[in-house]
């Protein structure tokens, strides 16, 4: 018999917050302050396509540990060159970057979590270090329990031990903690690795031409079509 389910564990950009959206959003907001043309939409999909290969120079080993805000900004500083914006300030720099810090939740995100937390521990398992999670929940009022993942376990997703040493900072074993994603691959990590896992579908993630994670791809404990519903099938 399987161990009762003590705590949630989320994957947050792209699970509970829509990442690509507020990114083009603010961006089009600084194009008319600051007098810039830039293609928002091009610019969020370069920067997150630049996630995963900076991570991994990392997860590698070619280079020593360093916070996501860090590889954020020399990507932006990357494709800032590249769209030859000169003389952007350090204050400029800084704003841009801390845009990660201001993504705005999914619309199910806020009211499913509430009724989530009454009655599991909430916890991040993001690949985002505390700072960011931080202030991006004050920012979005998401109503974590906890703030873990990859700055804690000195690790980036999907290297086991940051699953592990989240669950294992909560005091619990990973069958008592229910992995929530809107990714197929976090979930067959975490699903081999112990935990429960649920799938929430966000299609819009990567805006109109998604072409990935439409669906289940796995035999998931349970598969929801938003927080409201997971929360729903969880009793809560």
């Amino acid at each position: 018999m399987k161990p009762e389910i003590k705590a949630l564990t989320f994957d947050v950009f792209g699970t509970v917050v829509d990442w690509r959206s507020s990114i083009i959003e603010e961006g089009n907001q600084l194009n008319s302050e600051w007098g810039w043309e830039l293609n928002w939409e091009d610019f969020a999909d370069r920067w997150r396509g630049m996630y995963q290969p900076s991570m991994e120079e990392v997860r590698s080993g070619k280079r020593e540990w360093v916070i996501l805000d860090t590889l954020h900004r020399e990507s932006l500083l990357t494709l800032l060159d590249e769209y030859e914006c000169k003389g952007v300030s350090e204050e400029r720099v800084e704003h841009l970057n801390r845009m990660w810090h201001r993504l705005r939740p999914w619309s199910d995100s806020v009211e499913g979590l509430g009724r989530l937390k009454k009655r599991f521990i909430l916890a991040t398992l993001s690949n985002g270090n505390v700072a960011l999670l931080v202030n991006m929940a004050k920012f979005s009022s998401l109503p974590w329990d906890a703030v873990l993942g990859a700055e804690v376990s000195r690790s980036f997703k999907p290297m086991p031990h940051t699953y592990l040493t989240t669950a294992s900072m909560l005091g619990l074993a990973p069958e008592e903690c229910m992995m929530v994603a809107a990714h197929n691959s976090d979930l067959q990590v975490a699903s081999g690795l112990g935990f429960r896992t649920a799938f929430v579908c966000r299609p819009e993630e990567y805006g109109p031409k998604q072409r990935t994670d439409l669906e289940a791809e796995d035999d998931y404990d349970l598969i929801a079509n938003d927080f409201i519903n997971l929360a729903e099938q969880l009793n809560c």
